[in-house]
């Protein structure tokens, strides 16, 4: 009997360590080539059969071959490529700086209780102001000419960037900080082997919407006291009645702001490659 106990209990042993079945179809699948281009192109193609039927008043919102011909138009006669110039200048110099800005501060809040205490309550509450808010306050302080815009995109870019990577530095498990004390890690090693590779992720995420701010910024700032940009095209189209010019201006800003949102996750992806997540 004793035998006969013995032989079933192996079986169960057995009978446990031959490999389960894996479960699928709970995962999103397999990513697809230039998936993300299939809603704008879904779109497009819907506003051209918009267009074709009649359905929508060519004055308000033209047919999309009537904003390619004005596009082609003012590309030629140089006014496009010197307002996209301008733009991509205000818009590069006000994201350094805010990049800058925002990994400085979420470093020094996140990383000492000193500046934490002064920086981020301080944050905070720049970030329950409305930045457009503070659009007629620095034209006082700095002028009415590129500074104030500069600025302004700066303000803009750092605040997701700081919560982001300051969340990601105190989401950091307390565990990973006592296993580098027990290993006698500097603290030059452990912000570069723990910290950094703890707080990429929520880096990323704060430099997406830091790169979409940016773009939101711009085309507010460009319709004031400017003399160049997407912005100012825009504007004065609105002035002549130029829906065509408008949607130009538009388009190029979805292009741009699309363009960049993928630089950042590609780079991310790289980045990250270690990482196994759901969107791997």
């Amino acid at each position: 009997m004793t035998t006969t106990t013995l032989d079933k209990a192996a079986d169960v042993v057995v009978a446990d360590e031959r490999p389960r079945k894996r479960r699928r179809g709970l995962a999103p699948g397999k990513r697809l080539p230039a998936a993300r281009l299939t809603g704008p192109l879904l779109v497009l193609v819907l506003w051209a059969v918009a267009s074709a039927a009649e359905a929508l008043d060519a004055a308000a919102i033209p047919a999309p071959w009537t904003v390619v011909k004005t596009g082609a138009q003012l590309w030629t006669d140089g006014t496009l490529i010197t307002d996209i110039l301008t733009s991509l200048q205000r818009a590069a110099s006000g994201f350094a700086i805010g990049l800058a800005a925002g990994i400085v501060l979420a470093l020094a809040s996140g990383l000492t209780r000193t500046g934490e205490a002064l920086i981020d309550g301080t944050v905070n509450l720049n970030r329950a102001i409305p930045t457009l808010g503070l659009i007629p306050l620095f034209i006082l302080w700095l002028g009415i000419g590129e500074t104030f815009k500069i600025a302004i995109i700066a303000i803009v870019v750092y605040i997701p960037i700081y919560l982001n990577t300051h969340a990601a530095l105190s989401g950091i498990d307390n565990r990973f900080v006592e296993l580098a004390e027990v290993q006698g890690l500097s603290k030059l090693r452990f912000i570069r082997e723990i910290v950094i590779p703890g707080a990429l992720p929520g880096f990323f995420v704060g430099l997406r919407l830091g790169v979409t701010g940016s773009w939101l910024g711009l085309v507010v700032l460009e319709q004031i006291n400017a003399t160049s940009g997407l912005g100012y095209m825009m504007f004065q189209a609105q002035n002549y009645g130029q829906s065509d010019v408008i949607l130009v201006g538009l388009v190029v800003y979805g292009i741009f702001g699309l363009a960049s949102d993928s630089t950042v996750r590609l780079i991310e992806r790289r980045v990250l490659s270690w990482r196994r997540t759901l969107s791997s």
